[in-house]
């Protein structure tokens, strides 16, 4: 077992000690804050008039103009009939509306269900039927699905007007005091989608205050710095990682709605942006612009989560920014974001591609089939287990962490005895190449390095003889045009054989799923989609 105790340095785990929750014990902060709104209330008494959140139209809010604002939104909810432990459903673009419906339902003692954005009326319906919704707060760009909540009996309340003012205006209702703890329910987030096999980590309190403070902790935070948020807020990243963490600190947050990279770098630029936290999918759209923004001297800190970066791309930003450290930071839904951190520049390290420790309040173990644990260098699965690791699924959807609070990730690593990890992919991404294993996050990586490739996803198809075979998507380089067979010619001497993809498509992006994680399963469809199709050569 790795305890992330014994990987930080003793400043760092200052004012920790353990702590029981439900009958859990943990081991968290001595302040831990007894509700996410109540980490909100601390932050506005202590510094009421530094600018919280700047939104889409560049309007900025106080720490004390949004908790005036949360309180409002409280007591109007409160009117309607929410209460504590009710599931309030939040479908809303990245706006301050956003940020205060989320606080507000935490006043309440409630549940805020996060529901993405990017869904159909179809998947929402489905995802508010899953969530046994009391209510919900949506933008009024989903205003013509009114009449499809209605017939679910789930009132709305409705922000309007936000490109013009405040989309919550006028509303009103008496004020109500603070509930919630700890241990209740205040977040839950759904993790595959609207259908049957769709799960709700259910993450309380303690879970979420815990990751928010140990991002700050060990990023060394501080009312100074400056974020931006132009990835999905309703995702754990950007909700729990950046909103939460910067609130929490006392530090601005800028809100994007839409990603768009050349915007992002310039309000990096024009605002002074010091802490980007993305995934290896958007970092990857903002290389391509490099000369035009060459000096980008305020980020310090660059974290990189959701799926693996590839070592290329992270000393490429090294280059770009040479005073920013880049860390890579490994996380799920049902860690509240982190669990393992990279404690220092990556791609200078001696460590570079390693994922990292796990971070204070986290303890990890790495598994065989049988649920022993492996030697340190052997690869099994990844087990965690701590403070911010949820406790289990909206109406036990799937099994949760077993009694010792040991949850299985699903994916695979391996460790060295100093405690650092190297996630190597996620369990059922792993090619079985005729009793070869190939991992396709070391597969990208080799592929990465070549000059004429920019971005990679691999994958595996059927095949007669060996049950499977790798292939991959490949972006090529500004300025290339290369072959199949180039590429192919290039990976000899580098790898094994029988991990050299047998197909390369090429493609302009590489296709993400709805969380900007790389979508192996397109990637595969790409690939047999041109398997049907005959090259020039065979015509």
């Amino acid at each position: 077992m790795i305890s992330g105790s014994a990987c930080w340095n003793r400043v760092l785990q200052r004012g920790m000690s353990p702590r029981s929750f439900g009958g859990r014990a943990v081991v968290t902060y001595d302040d831990l804050p007894a509700s996410l709104y109540h980490m909100l209330l601390d932050t506005a008494r202590r510094t009421p008039d530094a600018t919280a959140i700047v939104d889409d139209w560049h309007r900025a809010t106080s720490f004390s103009g949004l908790l005036a604002r949360v309180d409002e939104l409280a007591a109007h909810l409160a009117s309607t009939g929410v209460s504590r432990g009710d599931n309030v459903g939040l479908l809303m673009h990245a706006d301050l509306e956003f940020a205060v419906t989320l606080y507000a339902i935490s006043k309440l003692g409630a549940v805020c269900v996060p529901i993405p954005t990017k869904y159909r009326e179809p998947e929402v319906l489905s995802l508010v039927r899953a969530a046994d919704l009391s209510a919900l707060v949506a933008g009024e760009e989903f205003g013509s699905w009114a009449p499809s909540f209605e017939g679910l009996g789930v009132p709305v309340v409705w922000s309007r007007g936000v490109a013009d003012g405040y989309g919550f205006a006028g509303l009103s209702g008496e004020g109500v005091d603070a509930a919630g703890g700890p241990e209740d329910p205040v977040i839950m987030m759904f993790t595959s989608g609207t259908t049957s096999a769709a799960k709700g980590v259910v993450l309380r309190n303690y879970n979420v205050c815990h990751a928010a403070m140990v991002y700050a902790r060990l990023m060394g935070t501080t009312p100074e710095d400056r974020c931006l948020i132009p990835i999905p807020i309703y995702h754990v990243t950007g909700l729990i990682a950046l909103l939460v963490q910067f609130v929490y600190v006392g530090a601005t947050t800028y809100l994007h709605r839409l990603f768009d990279a050349r915007r992002v770098l310039t309000c990096v630029r024009d605002d002074e942006i010091t802490y980007l936290h993305g995934s290896p999918t958007s970092f990857a759209e903002l290389l391509p612009l490099r000369d035009e923004f060459r000096e980008l001297p305020s980020v310090r800190a660059m974290l990189s989560g959701s799926s693996y970066e590839p070592l290329p791309a992270m000393r490429a930003f090294h280059e770009w920014m040479p005073t920013a450290t880049f860390q890579v930071v490994y996380g799920m839904t049902e860690t509240a974001s982190p669990a393992l951190l990279f404690p220092l520049d990556s791609p200078t390290s001696v460590y570079a591609g390693a994922t990292g420790k796990p971070v204070p309040g986290v303890d990890a173990k790495i598994v065989d089939e049988s649920g022993a644990e492996v030697a340190l260098g052997e690869t099994g699965e990844l087990m965690l287990r701590g403070a911010c690791v949820t406790e289990g699924y909206y109406g036990d959807a799937a099994p949760g962490p077993d009694a010792e609070g040991w949850l299985a990730t699903g994916d695979m690593a391996r460790a060295n005895a100093e405690g650092m990890v190297w996630v190597v992919d996620r369990k059922k991404d792993m090619i079985n190449r005729g009793g070869e294993k190939v991992w396709c996050s070391a597969l990208e990586e080799v592929i990465c390095e070549l000059p004429f490739v920019s971005a990679c996803c691999a994958a595996g198809i059927p095949d007669e003889l060996y049950g499977e075979v790798p292939v991959a998507a490949v972006v090529p380089a500004p300025g290339t045009a290369p072959t199949e067979r180039e590429l192919t010619d290039a990976l000899r001497g580098r790898i094994a054989h029988f991990k050299i993809p047998v197909h390369v498509v090429f493609v302009d992006a590489i296709p993400t799923t709805r969380g900007d994680k790389p979508d192996r399963r397109a990637v595969r469809a790409l690939v047999l989609d041109s398997l049907k199709t005959p090259t020039t050569e065979e015509r």
